[in-house]
């Protein structure tokens, strides 16, 4: 077993994730919100990385600082999880769900960058939807990773969000399969 696990406090949140990707995608998933706990327990299936994930946050104000340092301490805890180890670096996914379908990208490249195309807007229960972008971008800068996100077509909020998380679980469960060596034109990853 090679679990990571990485602890942040601040004055807003307190957030505690053990990962680990050579898992199977079993998950404890405790955010204090609903539906994030939901679309986490989706990423960690469809990644087949193991994840426990324990948040509490100022959920009383709203859900932004929990969702977003949840996305810090998970992309730094992937990031942790692959040094000196030899990685297959890409993945790439085109997931359905229903009238939804989502297109997103990864390369694992220490350059951090997110392309988030999709049309979110609005809530989804009482969970903001645009905090699904805030969620992959402080993934993203903190896994040190380039993803991108495309919607290419879907009008439920909930089937759109959900294939997000799945379809990023897919890239990133083949980007993070151990190889024989990480390709590389510098050398150096």
């Amino acid at each position: 077993m090679s679990s990571v696990n990485l602890k942040r406090i601040t004055k807003e949140t307190i957030i505690n994730v053990t990962v680990d990707i050579q898992g199977t995608g079993e998950s404890s998933i405790d955010t204090g919100i609903g539906f994030l706990n939901h679309m986490l327990e989706a990423f960690a299936k469809h990644s087949s990385i193991d994840m426990v994930i324990k948040a509490e946050g100022d959920i009383e104000v709203d859900f932004h600082h929990t969702t977003e340092d949840i996305g810090i301490v998970l992309g730094s805890a992937i990031r942790k999880s692959l040094e000196k180890k030899n990685f297959a670096r890409y993945g790439q996914s085109i997931i359905p769900m229903d009238e939804a379908l989502i297109l997103s990208s990864i390369d694992i490249c220490n350059r951090s960058y997110l392309n988030f195309d999709c049309n979110l807007y609005g809530t989804i229960g009482n969970f903001d939807s645009e905090l699904i972008e805030e969620f992959f971008r402080a993934f993203t800068n903190n896994a040190r990773v380039t993803l991108h996100i495309k919607q290419m077509y879907g009008s439920n909020k909930h089937h759109i969000a959900e294939a997000i998380f799945k379809s990023v679980a897919h890239s990133l469960k083949d980007a993070v399969r151990l190889a024989d060596k990480t390709l590389s034109t510098k050398g150096s990853l």
